[in-house]
């Protein structure tokens, strides 16, 4: 069950916020665990024992680390990670290892029957499992004494598909208020939040992706056939798609976390108006970068012990970033690009990009939309290597006149989108409150016509 769809939207959300806001301040976790475990389970239960065992496994080791002495305190950490990675690389990448071992020394091991679907929220729930576990060990938080608060965090069903990935520091202090969680003020800001990333999922991602679709997609005209124009102009609209998509459907999970009484963090600022690849990951998927920042690259020493150092530990960083997001070498590959990138940024680059404008912004856009491409190649129908060749090596094919006359208006309103300017006509607008009303009463009634028509409602990140 996803946000954007009619199930979620007319069944599952209005029956969840009233069974949470007629629950005492007490009784509040446990509803909210409950509603959580109906998420998790609405496609099937068979998952559910893992996350129950994992559940159980790391709450008893935040009572047992917290009462250890020192000694045993020393190898817990240790130990919990390792099962919890362990978890993750058998479901997510086992199958791939075992490949890759087989081509690399021409051996015949047996793939595991694990299936393709992955664990729902594996790779965040883990994430944030692990973040616990730190932040216990090195004492930023006390371990959490009350199983269905611990449990609540873990199975946050609106962070549970596509995050954020919201450190348990973050959220302890508003999962142990009992009283006065959710204000009116919040849950207005809340229903602004989901309908503005509803928006931008539903009107803006799905509609522009059918043009990325229509090349490689079963039933398109294929990479192959495309010109090298129509080649590019393919994976712009892929990047603005994955943009809209991930941040829209951010921006609905911190909606309704709002409506349930939680403040979180922004998980994208128009990452598309950074000046450099520094900046642009700064304001692109922050919570998965700040992750790996606090528990990767500042516990190696990041950059405290010499330019080698510092640049091994990114190295190891943005491996991990290319291999969170998926089984392929494509998506390793991708994590080495931005490290190779960043590298050169951080030697002598970003003091000149500063001093610039316009083609800070130029260089940007073409790296990170190339990226997109390389991020793209492990669907069967764009291989790496034939959308380099499309890309780089000027061939004709299927003109993108076709294409734009269909979605010229979607790419340049998405262009648009990906702007400040949205903010600032909407803080405009929100000066005159009948015009406000009016407008988002018309954008919300869109954004359910587009939710009622649509025939296939997903969200691209969930597959990570």
């Amino acid at each position: 069950m996803v946000f954007n769809s009619v199930v979620f939207l007319f069944c599952f959300l209005p029956l969840a916020l009233l069974l949470y806001y007629i629950a005492p301040g007490r009784a509040k976790n446990a509803v909210l665990l409950l509603e959580s475990l109906v998420f998790y389970c609405w496609t099937g239960i068979e998952f559910l024992p893992l996350i129950a065992c994992l559940v159980v496994f790391n709450y008893l080791w935040g009572l047992l680390t917290s009462a250890a002495r020192a000694k045993l305190r020393a190898v817990l950490p240790l130990a919990a990670v390792l099962v919890n990675l362990g978890v993750l690389v058998y479901f997510k990448y086992a199958n791939f290892l075992i490949e890759t071992l087989n081509q690399l020394a021409s051996l015949q091991l047996a793939e595991l029957e694990i299936g393709d679907v992955l664990p729902l929220g594996i790779s965040y729930y883990i994430f944030k499992i692990i973040s616990y576990e730190v932040d216990v060990y090195t004492g930023k938080v006390e371990a959490e004494r009350d199983p269905l608060t611990f449990a609540a965090y873990v199975l946050f069903f609106p962070q549970l598909i596509v995050g954020p990935i919201v450190k348990y520091r973050d959220m302890a202090p508003q999962l142990h208020k009992t009283s006065g969680r959710c204000t009116l003020p919040q849950i207005e800001h809340g229903v602004a939040l989901f309908v503005f990333g509803l928006a931008k999922k539903v009107i803006l991602a799905d509609s522009i992706g059918a043009l990325w679709t229509d090349i490689i997609g079963s039933g398109g005209v294929g990479l192959a056939a495309v010109s090298t124009p129509l080649a590019w102009l393919g994976i712009l609209a892929y990047s603005l798609q994955l943009y809209f998509d991930f941040a829209g459907y951010s921006e609905m999970s911190n909606g309704l976390a709002a409506m349930l009484g939680f403040d979180c963090a922004a998980n994208f600022d128009l990452p598309y108006i950074a000046g450099s690849i520094t900046e642009f990951w700064r304001r692109w998927h922050i919570s998965l970068s700040s992750w790996f920042r606090d528990y990767i690259y500042i516990p190696l020493g990041g950059n405290r012990k010499g330019q080698g150092r510092q640049l091994f530990n990114m190295l190891l960083v943005w491996a991990a970033t290319g291999i969170w997001h998926g089984a392929s070498w494509n998506f390793i590959c991708w994590g080495l690009y931005y490290f190779v990138l960043l590298t050169i940024e951080k030697l002598f680059l970003l003091r000149h990009l500063k001093k610039g404008k316009v083609w800070p912004h130029m260089y940007t856009l073409f790296f990170v939309v190339l990226g997109w491409g390389i991020f793209t190649a492990n669907q069967p129908g764009a291989p790496l290597g034939l959308l380099l060749q499309k890309l780089f090596v000027p061939q004709g094919g299927i003109s993108p006149v076709y294409s734009l006359r269909n979605y010229g208006v979607l790419l340049a309103l998405g262009c648009v989108c990906s702007s400040p300017l949205p903010r600032w006509l909407w803080g405009k607008v929100s000066r005159i409150l009948p015009l406000k009303i009016v407008l988002f009463v018309l954008l919300t009634l869109l954004c359910i016509a587009y939710v009622v028509a649509a025939t296939n409602a997903t969200a691209l990140y969930a597959n990570f």
